[in-house]
């Protein structure tokens, strides 16, 4: 059986799907054709219903419940970890609502803590996350919603933090920061479902026992990033989150969704949004 699988090009994502999609491990009969793109990219494919297992921004899963269900394995979650607001200078806190704001996607989780922390926004630009550092430099655009590997570089480039979301989000809330998620069409067998999650689990298992085994391919897709930042990529967005949620993964997850029905973004707290 082959199922069409969406990830980004981004090292936490490449580390963790290297083994799958390349049978370093069990696949349990599954083969699997790689759509590989941005996040915010394939935020919307799934918005399609065009495929069968993809990373998802948690926010954007929040409007295709209906449609996939979330595994286990996979998540970038975790402390410490959030998308960074960043400016050419400091702003107050009373101004910061009031700038132009550069964001990687209104379906990104980052969009969502941004609004969460900041409920009446200017509208904000959406960008290619990779576009944003230099929109800000340029003054493109007043400020910018970071996320990925751009966190380890604004500082080089003299911009500065105006506000971390994801510090805000857990100081607020205690719960750790749901960022991204693997989920699968809900119209594949439950029993496939399940394949699926234990391959993925696998693979990240063997990604964090083995790396030096899947290093290969994510240098490959790191778009020539420094191999100290590739690292720390990987350190910061895999961990025992990514291996398996958990409870506390799943209930901040659901904290997310509580609070995105506060804010009268969308409401899910009667769907059943977790592979059996």
């Amino acid at each position: 059986m082959t199922l069409t699988l969406g990830f980004s090009p981004c090292p936490n994502d490449t580390f963790i799907f290297d083994a799958m999609i390349h049978k370093k491990i069990d696949t349990e009969g599954l083969d699997f054709e790689v759509i590989m793109a941005d996040v915010e990219v394939l935020n919307k494919k799934a918005m399609q219903g065009d495929i069968h297992i993809s990373k998802l921004s948690y926010h954007a899963y929040a409007y295709l419940t209906h449609q996939y269900v979330l595994l286990n394995s996979g998540s970038a979650l975790g402390n410490n970890c959030g998308p960074l607001l960043i400016a050419k200078k400091q702003y107050t806190p009373q101004e910061i609502p009031k700038l132009n704001i550069a964001i990687p996607g209104k379906y990104t989780t980052a969009n969502f803590l941004l609004t969460y922390a900041y409920p009446n926004l200017n509208t904000p630009k959406e960008m290619l996350f990779s576009d944003i550092e230099n929109a800000v430099l340029h003054e493109e655009t007043e400020a910018g919603l970071i996320i990925h590997e751009n966190r380890f570089t604004y500082t080089q480039k003299g911009l500065v933090k105006l506000i971390d979301l994801g510090e805000y989000w857990e100081t607020q809330t205690g719960f750790p920061i749901p960022l991204g998620g693997i989920v699968i069409h809900r119209n594949i067998p439950v029993e496939v479902q399940q394949k699926v999650d234990r391959t993925l689990r696998r693979s990240v298992e063997f990604a964090l026992n083995q790396p030096e085994q899947t290093m290969s391919f994510v240098r490959q897709h790191a778009q020539e990033m420094d191999e100290a930042v590739m690292m720390q990529h990987i350190q910061l967005y895999v961990n025992d989150f990514t291996v398996n949620l958990g409870t506390k993964g799943r209930q901040a997850i659901r904290h997310v969704y509580d609070k995105a029905a506060e804010l009268g973004i969308v409401n899910i707290s009667n769907t059943d949004i977790f592979v059996k």
